[in-house]
């Protein structure tokens, strides 16, 4: 039997989780580092990268373009580009790129562009499949940090946080077709993208919006439940996306808001516990072992590391000195890539932060999660990306 192929395809990895599954990553790298495959320039943007095959996408901006393209990962080279034009402009005029990182699903790229284009493309070619125009399709307003929600494919449903509030929060897309399913609610859109879960036996559709945690059932779009989430912060972003565990679910986010671990139990989620001790403002946590892994604090203060106690939600242990990472995990280990650059692999365990390698992979400015595939990790800065190979030698 022949190795699957590598896959990365959506935000968070093929589980919707941050975890890696396989088992091909070295657990310590040479003094100077992993080996670097290749590098390149690219434009403005947040969204991650995204591997199938022998193919890896990059979303971002090139001047008054919106590109898509499709790369090979073995050398970087180009196969296809698909650009289109933006007036975008981010509200703090720092970065005008995209923001939601692509989904491939079956033959097809999906892209949310900041000012509400979503593509679909064919794979292997780039050739448009269907758009549309969201923020004129439904009357969205205009945010400072504009759309960023991944999109989010289950069976022939695309599912989106579209924020608009003619009851169009929530809504669901023919994957095929680009056709409107359903919509639900009346919340203003964040950054966050969705997650699905089972619940007694129930399949839920979990949306961090600006205003709740909103589950609606998957295939009708009911409302299953609303429980409210919302800061009095008026530039706030719930960026985080909903980490479900067993029966319960975690949500995050800066602006005062902090962590609250829910349990799912019928119509009105119970509060297990609260905590402003543990606020993700971008980065979706992680569960391992009882225990949860993420980044405390926002831009406008400082970042941590810490663990926090699933039972209890206190603070195990706190690192100083990352910056607005983002996490991977690797069997009972993290994978975090720092904002300044740097790549560290260590334990996910209570007893502290123990790292066991670390490397310079990139300059200063990354914000966009890494895609990991077939042992090859592929990041990106704010103007440089990188391939680096992780592989046990």
């Amino acid at each position: 039997m022949g190795r699957a192929a590598p896959r990365a395809p959506r935000g968070l990895g093929p589980t919707r989780d941050a975890v890696y599954g396989g088992n091909d990553v070295a657990e310590v790298w040479p003094k100077e580092g992993p080996r670097q495959v290749w590098k390149r320039d690219v434009g403005e943007g947040y969204a991650g990268p995204v591997v199938s095959g022998e193919t890896v996408v990059l979303f971002h901006r090139v001047a008054a373009n919106e590109v898509v393209e499709a790369m090979e990962t073995a050398t970087g080279k180009v196969r296809w580009t698909f650009p289109y034009p933006t007036k975008f402009r981010d509200g703090t005029g720092i970065d005008s790129g995209p923001r939601a990182t692509p989904t491939i699903d079956n033959g097809r790229l999906y892209t949310l562009g900041p000012d509400g284009q979503l593509h679909c493309l064919d794979f292997k070619t780039g050739a448009k499949v269907w758009s549309q125009d969201l923020r004129k399709d439904f009357g969205i307003e205009k945010r400072w940090h504009g759309m960023a929600c991944s999109p989010v494919i289950e069976s022939n449903t695309l599912y989106l946080i579209l924020g608009a509030t003619n009851r169009a929060s929530l809504a669901a897309f023919d994957k095929t077709s680009g056709s409107l399913i359903w919509t639900n609610g009346r919340d203003k859109f964040s950054c966050s993208t969705p997650v699905l879960g089972t619940f007694a036996g129930k399949p839920h559709l979990l949306c961090v919006t600006r205003a709740s945690l909103r589950a609606a059932d998957p295939v009708t779009g009911a409302t299953l439940f609303h429980h409210p989430f919302q800061s009095r912060q008026g530039g706030s972003v719930n960026a985080a996306s909903p980490v479900v565990i067993g029966d319960q679910v975690f949500v995050s986010a800066g602006y005062g808001l902090g962590g609250e671990l829910l349990r799912i139990d019928g119509e009105t989620p119970e509060v297990v516990w609260a905590t402003k001790e543990f606020a993700n403002q971008y980065t979706t946590s992680i569960h391992w072992e009882g225990h949860l892994y993420g980044i405390h604090g926002q831009v406008e203060s400082s970042f941590d590391l810490r663990c926090v106690d699933m039972r209890t939600g206190k603070v195990v242990w706190s690192e100083a000195g990352f910056g607005a990472a983002n996490l991977l995990r690797l069997g009972g280990d993290l994978l975090i890539l720092t904002h300044n650059g740097e790549l560290i692999r260590a334990p996910a365990t209570p007893s502290g932060f123990k790292p066991k390698a670390r490397a310079q992979i990139l300059p200063f400015g990354v914000r966009a999660y890494p895609a990991l595939a077939g042992g090859m990790l592929y990041a990106r800065s704010t103007r440089q990306m990188v391939c680096v190979d992780l592989r046990k030698k």
